[in-house]
């Protein structure tokens, strides 16, 4: 098998350049070590793709990095701060730096699709409602939702349409990085492919950085820049779909040369 080349594609990349840095990340609940030894970058202006089998922590990878699980060992580092010594007031502020989308959007059910985006505009700003409501209008458009989205709740929205009203959420802070847990997972085929194309739009017209966590392979080949691979409890390799269609792993070759993969790639021409 060849050399481990999770953190060969990012030797050259200087500290400027990574938005997130994670180093010797241990994450074990009980008896079970879910992450042991895990080291990952992320890029400024990437999309990255996290991908693993079931179980490999993936959400908690995510979970980590945002602050909503505290690892048993490793550091953390966003935008050039370690994360772990943060005050709580400082880690406030830097979660401001970032937005999340979690699975199926996560919406406040109580909450319209409007409110649901001001939420964190409560949070961080004292704002005029009038400039509040004008705020989550822009953003409700921004990822591609008709106005009248706007006073609806989340029960009576699509699916599609909650991953939107959650991104838009999300971006309500003007991030410079996203995080994004599973955004077209049980999408169909055509809401999928229009929520991937949205993401390769926001991404280029606000610059974006986005760490994506997904198992969606369409979402992977239209997407992103480079994918991470979680296995035997770290990340086994980092690289272009290319280098890991040439990547000699039995966990890599079985993903990404099935099936459901060859179908993807010839899609794509590939």
């Amino acid at each position: 098998m060849p050399e481990d080349k999770s953190l060969k594609s990012n030797e050259n990349a200087p500290d400027d350049d990574l938005v997130v840095s994670v180093r010797g990340l241990r994450n074990q609940f009980g008896s079970l070590v879910v992450h042991d030894g895990l080291d990952l970058d992320l890029r400024r202006g990437e999309i990255l793709g996290v991908v693993g089998g079931s179980g490999t922590g993936k959400s908690v990878l995510l979970h980590s990095i945002i602050g909503l699980h505290k690892p048993n060992a490793g550091k953390i580092k966003v935008f050039g701060r370690d994360q772990a010594g943060l005050s709580r007031q400082e880690m406030k502020e830097a979660r401001g730096e970032w937005g999340v989308l979690f699975q199926e959007g996560a919406l406040f059910s109580s909450l319209t699709v409007a409110q649901n985006v001001q939420v964190p505009l409560r949070e961080y700003f004292d704002l005029s409602p009038r400039l509040m409501k004008e705020i989550a209008a822009y953003k409700i458009a921004m990822v591609g939702l008709a106005a009248h989205a706007g006073p609806k709740y989340p029960s009576e929205i699509s699916g599609g349409m909650k991953r939107r009203a959650g991104l838009a959420r999300a971006l309500a802070l003007d991030p410079d990085l996203v995080f994004l847990d599973e955004p077209t997972a049980g999408l169909d085929p055509i809401g999928a492919a229009a929520f991937d194309e949205m993401i390769l739009s926001l991404r280029d017209t606000l610059g974006l950085t986005v760490f994506l966590v997904t198992h969606d392979l369409d979402t992977l080949f239209t997407s992103c820049d480079r994918i991470a691979v979680l296995a035997e409890k770290k990340v086994i390799v980092t690289g272009t779909v290319d280098e890991l269609l040439a990547y000699d792993h039995p966990w890599v070759k079985d993903y990404f040369h099935g099936p459901r993969s060859r179908a993807a790639q010839k899609a794509r021409g590939r």
